[in-house]
């Protein structure tokens, strides 16, 4: 988390010094647009952290270990893939549900299945895509990509 941190920290240290430096006010702009785009995620963000520590009181360790863990095996990895590509949110949302899940003893093949069924699989995307790409192409997307979340859970299973 540090690190993230102070490398978005530099980021927009640096993007601000820049800002300033050209005098036309675009430093006051980018603060304001900043400050109320974080008023409008900060209760998605509570809400994921709620959610999150939910997931790990409300499902005994026992449970997410016996269907998520690592000795799940394919049904982990199938469940896990199918989970991550119903969370209709992006990452400020999803990953701290998939840490929380991760955290309560759910495997590293289903985790990774998790992550890449939501980044490639997300119910949340597919009504932009509808509209601007049309019924074909999502269609198309969507039976490509179909398999990806399993086999990449499938390949963490065979490194880890």
């Amino acid at each position: 988390m540090i690190p993230a941190f102070v490398l978005l920290a530099g980021f927009a240290l640096a993007l601000l010094i820049v800002a300033v430096r050209r005098g036309d006010g675009s430093a006051q702009k980018a603060i304001r647009f900043g400050t109320g785009m974080m008023v409008k995620v900060i209760p998605l963000l509570l809400l994921a952290f709620v959610l999150a520590g939910m997931l790990q009181s409300a499902l005994p360790p026992r449970v997410i270990r016996e269907w998520l863990g690592q000795r799940a095996g394919l049904r982990g990895v199938l469940i896990g893939g199918a989970c991550g590509a119903l969370i209709p949110a992006g990452p400020y949302v999803a990953f701290p549900i998939i840490s929380g899940v991760y955290k309560a003893g759910a495997g590293i093949s289903t985790v990774i299945a998790f992550v890449t069924g939501w980044a490639m699989m997300g119910v949340g995307k597919i009504p932009f895509e509808l509209a601007f790409m049309g019924t074909r192409f999502t269609l198309l997307r969507i039976l490509l990509f179909l398999a990806f979340p399993f086999l990449a859970g499938w390949a963490a299973s065979l490194v880890f």
